[in-house]
């Protein structure tokens, strides 16, 4: 019998992130695929790209920030919403103005 071959890794969430975020941080890129299981997860992986990133986008709740939306395939997320395979992740902030 032969062995059985390793699982090739999950495919990675795309993630976009606002221009203006990206600028904030050195080599910051506004797409980036990340393997993450959840949100909370990502947030993680982006920290640690980025140090200071998650602060941005998160709160010491922890929650995502009131002015921050996260959107997972195309449905607002929490850091508890889990990421299937290959899923597109959209992080945008709020605009306000008169």
């Amino acid at each position: 019998m032969a062995p059985a071959l390793p699982s090739p890794p999950p495919a990675p969430a795309r993630v976009r992130l606002p221009a203006h975020l990206a600028r904030l941080f050195p080599d910051g890129a506004t797409y980036v695929e990340i393997v993450a299981a959840d949100v909370a997860a990502l947030m993680d992986a982006l920290e640690a790209r980025w140090p200071g990133m998650r602060d941005r986008l998160c709160d010491t709740t922890p929650a995502v920030r009131r002015h921050i939306n996260v959107f997972v395939a195309g449905r607002r997320a929490r850091l508890d919403t889990p990421l299937a395979p290959g899923a597109d992740v959209f992080i945008l902030t709020a605009i306000s103005g008169g």
